[in-house]
């Protein structure tokens, strides 16, 4: 477990090593088994937003079929004055199902939670366009990125109706390996365009597989690459490394 001022403290050193974004995991229970810290993710990305000056801030991401929409609305729309206008709402249904909405009494079923989150993200998108006031700094609307796992389908269809995609890959196993080859990200990237009713450019948000490239990825479409650390305990220690370099 690490602290709330930690994540602050690595979100600093991140923008001052050049990096242009810093985002958070929005989980009640995450790999209990592991101990993976947690912290409510707004109050911390308020005190980073308050820290900083340059990087793009938002969850990686908010299942919203637990969420109040309208609260989600407001949290973004604070955060994005705070800011300065560098919020970003990344969404989706949410993971792992058992550990992070069963034993809470969450809604659970796939289809479910999936129209949970449209309907959300239309309150959402209604409220940041006219209802909230002060209105968000970015207009029309802080940017949504939507995840899913390829070759799932549906929630490429939901992410080509918004502005960016945070894609994984589907995998069978709890200890294979989720992360997209820039050949399947190419494909999804593809897939999406093609479904873009404006033809407008999208972001592409991605995990890296270490055997490839960055150069690689740009190629497939990439626009972020998302670097992590392990969940060791010595993990805030890691990070701090990693940036220093």
């Amino acid at each position: 477990m690490t602290s709330p001022a930690t994540l602050v403290e690595l979100a600093v050193l991140a923008e001052a090593a050049g990096y242009d974004g810093v985002f958070l995991w929005d989980h009640v229970v995450y790999l209990d088994v592991l101990g993976a810290p947690t912290v409510d993710p707004w109050v911390v990305l308020g005190a980073i937003a308050h820290a900083t000056e340059t990087v793009r801030l938002g969850p990686l991401v908010t299942p919203l079929s637990r969420r109040r929409p309208w609260r989600v609305a407001q949290e973004v729309c604070t955060l994005d004055h705070l800011s300065g206008g560098r919020a970003v709402l990344g969404v989706g249904l949410g993971w792992p199902v058992e550990e992070d909405f069963a034993r809470f009494g969450e809604v659970t079923d796939d289809r479910e939670r999936a129209a949970l989150l449209d309907d959300g993200l239309a309150v959402i998108d209604d409220a940041w366009r006219g209802s909230l006031r002060p209105a968000p700094v970015q207009q029309p609307r802080p940017p949504v990125w939507v995840a899913g796992m390829w070759p799932n389908r549906k929630p490429f269809d939901r992410a080509a109706r918004w502005d960016g995609i945070c894609p994984l890959k589907l995998v069978a196993e709890m200890d294979e390996v989720p992360l997209l080859r820039p050949d399947e990200l190419a494909a999804c990237v593809a897939y999406v365009r093609e479904r873009r009713r404006d033809g407008a450019p999208f972001d592409v948000v991605v995990s890296p597989h270490w055997e490839h490239t960055p150069a690689e990825y740009e190629d497939a479409g990439a626009t972020w690459l998302v670097t992590g650390t392990s969940l060791d305990a010595d993990w805030p220690d890691e990070l701090r490394r990693r940036l220093q370099q």
